[in-house]
C-alpha cells in the first residue's frame, strides 16, 4: 500500500511503489489522504471561507488528477492495483487500512511543502501503529533504485529483529547486504551482528559484516547516515524505537535522526 497525497514527491513516491509491485508480483493499493481543517475554524476569521472553498476546489482537481495517473501508472506497468479515498484523519484511517498490506511506502515529512503535511508525526504513526514494515522515501532524493544495496543497523533488539525479516524478500534480490553494528551494540554475540547473518546467508542472502565506532559522544544515527553515503547504500533497514503517548510522541535518537535527515528510502518496522 503506498500512501499518496498532492505533493509534489507523491510522484516519485508512486514510481517506486509500481517498482516493487512489479518485482515482487504485489497488489497495490494507493491511499489518498490529506489534511482537511475543520472549516468551522476557517468561517470566523474574516475573509477565509473563500480562501478555503478555493483551495478545496484546486485540492479536487489534484486528486482527480492524481488518480487518473495512478490508473494510468498502473497499467503501463502491468500491475493489479485499487484506489481508495481517504476522507478521515490520515494518522487514524492509514495505519489502519495498511494493517492488511505486507509493505506500505510512504513519504517523510517536508516542512517546506504544505501540501505534505496529513497530520501530526505522521511517518512515527504508521511505524509505531501498523504493525508492518515502513518503506519511507526522502523528499530530496533521486535514488531510481530501491534495495540494489542494503545496509542494515543491528544492535539485536526486537525491533531490529523485526525489520531484518521484514526485509527479507529485499535482501533475497539485493546485490549486497552489509551487517552494521555500531559501538558492538549487539552485546549477546560473540562478534557483534555474525549470529543474525548466518542466518540470513541461510536464506540465500549475500551478506557482510561491518562493526563502527561512533566515539565519544558520537551519534548513531550521524554514523549511519554517514555509512549510507560511503558504502553507496540504496536502502536503510532498521528497528523503529518509540512509544506513542496520549498528545505526545517520543522516538529514540537515532530513529529521529534518520527520519529528520534521511537521504536513501528506509524501511522501519517497530
Amino acid at each position: 500500500m503506498i500512501h499518496l497525497d498532492t505533493s509534489p514527491n507523491a510522484h516519485p513516491r508512486l514510481e517506486i511503489a509500481l517498482r516493487l509491485a512489479k518485482q515482487f508480483g504485489a497488489h497495490l493499493t494507493g491511499a489518498f489522504a490529506v489534511f482537511s481543517p475543520d472549516p468551522r475554524s476557517l468561517y470566523v476569521m474574516a475573509g477565509t471561507a473563500a480562501y478555503y472553498q478555493e483551495h478545496q476546489a484546486r485540492r479536487a482537481e489534484r486528486r482527480a488528477a492524481l488518480e487518473r495517473l495512478f490508473h494510468a501508472e498502473l497499467r503501463r506497468a502491468d500491475v493489479q492495483g485499487e484506489w481508495i479515498a481517504i476522507d478521515e484523519p490520515a494518522s487514524l484511517a492509514v495505519p489502519r487500512l495498511g494493517r492488511c498490506a505486507d509493505l506500505i511506502v510512504a513519504g517523510q515529512d517536508n516542512p517546506g511543502d504544505p501540501e505534505s503535511y496529513v497530520g501530526d508525526f505522521f511517518p512515527e504513526n504508521l511505524i509505531l501503529t501498523s504493525g508492518r514494515p515502513v518503506l519511507l522515501v526522502p523528499f530530496a532524493s533521486n535514488e531510481r533504485s530501491t534495495g540494489g544495496r542494503i545496509l542494515v543497523a543491528w544492535d539485536g533488539s526486537r525491533e531490529a529483529t523485526r525489520a531484518v525479516h521484514d526485509a527479507l524478500p529485499f535482501m533475497r534480490a539485493a546485490q549486497s547486504t552489509t551487517i552494521l553494528t555500531v559501538n558492538g551494540l549487539d552485546e549477546h554475540a560473540r562478534i557483534p551482528g555474525a549470529d543474525i547473518a548466518t542466518v540470513l546467508a541461510r536464506h540465500g542472502v549475500r551478506v557482510e559484516v561491518a562493526d563502527i565506532e561512533t566515539g565519544p559522544g558520537g551519534s548513531v544515527g550521524e554514523v549511519l547516515l554517514s555509512q549510507v553515503a560511503d558504502r553507496g547504500a540504496d536502502l536503510l533497514v532498521m528497528g523503529g524505537y518509540g512509544h506513542a503517548r496520549w498528545r505526545e510522541l517520543v522516538m529514540g535518537g537515532a530513529t529521529r535522526t534518520i527520519l529528520k535527515s534521511m537521504t536513501v528510502p528506509v524501511l522501519m518496522s517497530h
